[in-house]
């Protein structure tokens, strides 16, 4: 299993682009001074299924053989990844299975439900339903599709970096939430196939911290998923991005559930963007490690799926 290239992300554009529009890369004057820095917000959360994940769905999806469109696809999700696949595999008549862990996101289960895709519950959480997944793929013969260890779901969804840096190609520092790790890896490949000097620097969750353990360390780890924000609940790593990210990958950064909360609330306030806990991620963690003055700073944006319970517990 090989990374994609530079020029598999350029191809992918076409597919991509048949079903969406570039997203949009904003810079809003509170979030500057609440940041302490200009700060570009890469929009991720404008795109249909509101999420970066669209991208790999709509590359991957088109690309599967005939055989594989008869079988149908499967795969797990806490809800952006699962809505990325299920939208994909309506467009091109393919039908559509997503396992999402029991007490998920309610708002993104009705949306994979809408999108066509049959939606059960099973685990206690991401990790959890993907094992399941993974049996039933083997049993049933459905064609598996990971939410991480896919050469074109991260060329589908690296688009957004080509996108970033073509508007803004002096940027010095790029925070990318880590969950599977789809997003960061795609803005790595893109950023060293251009030779940038941009840092990218990942960022997680104190309360599921396995992909930063594993980096720091001298071996792969796994550990809890006990984080709110659903995008970055993952307690283990995978082999393709896990191989491109320890390579790639510049830092990271660990929140707090309280400063992923706080970016949640400055999203709202500062940008009058719904953000989901993963998707404000990147504005928490660029406010809390700063940069040296005059840094250019983007902040991916990746999903703005969060649901009632969330926004009435940040609100209030």
């Amino acid at each position: 299993m090989e990374p994609p290239t530079l020029q598999d992300i350029v191809t992918a554009k076409d597919r991509v682009y048949a079903h969406m529009r570039p997203s949009p890369l904003l810079r809003h004057p509170l979030l500057d001074e609440w940041v302490g820095h200009p700060t570009w917000v890469k929009h991720e959360n404008h795109n249909p299924t509101g999420s970066f994940k669209i991208r790999g769905g709509l590359n991957l999806v088109a690309q599967l053989s005939g055989d594989e469109r008869q079988r149908g696809v499967i795969s797990a999700s806490t809800g952006n990844h699962g809505q990325s696949v299920a939208l994909a595999c309506r467009i091109h008549g393919v039908r559509c299975r997503v396992v999402v862990p029991v007490g998920n996101n309610p708002d993104k289960n009705a949306a994979m439900r809408a999108f066509g895709a049959e939606v059960v519950e099973h685990g206690r959480d991401f990790d959890d339903a993907r094992e399941y997944v993974e049996e039933l793929a083997a049993r049933e013969g459905w064609r598996y599709v990971h939410s991480a260890n896919e050469p074109h779901l991260i060329a589908g969804v690296a688009t957004y970096a080509l996108e970033l840096f073509d508007e803004l190609p002096e940027v010095d520092y790029i925070f990318v939430p880590i969950g599977g790790g789809s997003g960061a890896a795609g803005c790595a490949i893109v950023r060293s196939a251009l030779a940038s000097r941009a840092k990218v620097i990942g960022v997680q969750a104190v309360r599921a911290d396995a992909f930063t353990r594993s980096w720091r360390g001298t071996s792969r780890v796994t550990g809890q998923a006990d984080t709110r924000a659903e995008g970055i609940a993952t307690r283990t790593t995978y082999d393709l991005t896990f191989s491109i990210l320890k390579a790639e990958l510049d830092d990271i950064v660990t929140l707090e559930e309280s400063e992923l909360d706080a970016g949640l609330s400055a999203a709202l306030r500062c940008t009058h963007n719904l953000a989901e806990g993963a998707g404000a991620a990147a504005i928490a963690a660029a406010r809390k490690v700063g940069a040296p003055e005059g840094s250019r700073i983007a902040c991916v944006m990746t999903g703005g799926n969060a649901d009632a319970r969330t926004l009435r517990r940040v609100l209030g």
